[in-house]
């Protein structure tokens, strides 16, 4: 799906991102005096220095637009909360990129070198000192995601409520993350499986999270409409998902404007043996020695360039690549039924699937 995006709503956006990474510089350079460190530890300072380094490296802000443009669906004045709200669900991104990169030995995330390899060469042939350092670390980002929120200029029951949010989507995540597991272990994971993993394991802290957060910080009760939000982060989360498993095995087409992800190259979740949603079709649609030759390369780190591009002729003539596109316009499309029209000054405002740049806005 093509989202079309007005200037005023694109500066509007970009003013979001902005604001919040010069926010979220402040709040590192902060970090000393926020809690005790063990002086005189270098590793603790190193720690939090990975962490800054991997929470500024880049990222669309997604979560971060979401949630101020949720808040701004209720209203536009300044809301108490909102900030540290921002800086939480980052955190917890952090977070969970640490572990990712740990689970799937990523040497790369974002650019640069994940935490976990940062550690491996820091610590050449010491694997369980880098191991320890890289879970401890993504620990940390976790449990500063929540004191944030305690330490939020904001009332009582707001901390509350916001931090009530918080650790239930990270529990739940941390369960998609386990689910995410279980689903290469099948041979043929079934495409609700996958629609569940891709609920707990991104939706919902990416999509669902924050645009309850922004409500309640407005003042706007989210009870009444969570099954609606959450239709609609789920129906994101699935396009959005198939669309980065489509780009890693057939890579960018002509229709295509995502950019190739510079940490995530074409054919690794093959080699990685993660049975997505392109392989499963790929798995579903081939037969006899095609099928042999798919399981085979599953799993592979050294899978040859000349098997991955079998692959994907076996896919392209089964037509995998136009029925997987055709599933995720229709998952966008779904998701844009669900807006949630605005009542702030543009009347006509609504919030709609996030495309292929981030998340983007329509003005109707």
């Amino acid at each position: 799906m093509h989202a079309t995006v007005n200037a005023a709503t694109l500066e509007r956006v970009l003013g979001h991102r902005t604001r919040f990474d010069a926010r979220f510089g402040q709040y590192f350079d902060s970090l000393a005096g926020r809690f005790d460190l063990p002086v005189p530890s270098r590793y603790v300072p190193r720690c939090l220095d990975l962490l800054r380094d991997l929470s500024m490296r880049g990222g669309k802000r997604l979560r971060v637009v979401l949630l101020y443009e949720a808040a701004r669906l209720v209203t536009t004045e300044e809301v108490p909360g909102l900030a540290e709200a921002a800086l939480s669900i980052e955190l917890l991104q952090t977070h969970g990129l640490v572990h990712d990169d740990i689970i799937d030995d990523a040497p790369l995330r974002r650019g640069g070198p994940s935490t976990y390899y940062a550690y491996r060469r820091e610590f050449p042939g010491h694997g369980a000192t880098a191991l320890g350092l890289a879970v401890l670390a993504g620990d940390l980002a976790g449990f500063l995601s929540t004191q944030v929120l305690l330490e939020a200029e904001a009332p009582v029951a707001l901390r509350q409520a916001l931090l009530g949010v918080h650790t239930r989507t990270a529990a739940e995540t941390v369960a998609g993350q386990i689910a995410d597991l279980e689903r290469d272990a099948h041979a043929l994971p079934d495409e609700e499986f996958l629609h569940t993993v891709t609920d707990f394991k991104s939706a919902r802290y990416s999509i669902l999270a924050p645009l309850t957060m922004g409500l309640l910080a407005a003042g706007e009760d989210p009870a009444p409409h969570r099954a609606r939000l959450h239709r609609y982060a789920r129906l994101v989360g699935i396009s959005e998902q198939m669309r980065d498993d489509c780009l890693d095995l057939f890579g960018p087409s002509g229709d295509d404007a995502a950019p190739v992800v510079a940490d995530k190259s074409t054919g690794a979740d093959i080699r990685s043996g993660r049975r997505t949603y392109a392989v499963r079709a790929v798995l579903a649609a081939a037969t006899g020695a095609d099928a042999a030759l798919v399981e085979a390369a599953l799993g592979d780190p050294r899978c040859p360039d000349a098997t991955l591009e079998r692959i994907r002729e076996i896919a392209r003539a089964a037509g995998v690549d136009g029925r997987l596109k055709a599933e995720i316009r229709r998952h966008a499309e779904e998701a844009a039924a669900e807006a949630w029209v605005s009542r702030s000054d543009e009347a006509n405002a609504r919030l709609i699937a996030p495309g292929r740049a981030g998340a983007d806005l329509v003005l109707d």
